[in-house]
């Protein structure tokens, strides 16, 4: 079983309100984790700085539309 999650995990706006489809992220030092709520112990997506505001500037933006 991995260690319990130091960082700061909160739910993406973006996720599915069924309870089916939850994603997580913690912000780092260097970037962000993505991971799934529904499996708290395992892998997460590591995402740089730099690529991370990319995307979130462009959900903001619009230029990403959401399901």
């Amino acid at each position: 079983m991995a260690a319990p999650s130091t960082h700061q995990w909160f739910k993406s706006s973006y996720s599915g309100g069924s309870g089916t489809e939850c994603v997580e992220c913690a912000r780092t030092q260097d970037g962000a984790l993505i991971r799934d709520s529904k499996n708290q112990s395992g892998s997460s997506l590591t995402v740089r700085r730099q690529a991370w505001r990319a995307f979130t500037n462009a959900l903001q933006d619009r230029r990403i539309s959401q399901p």
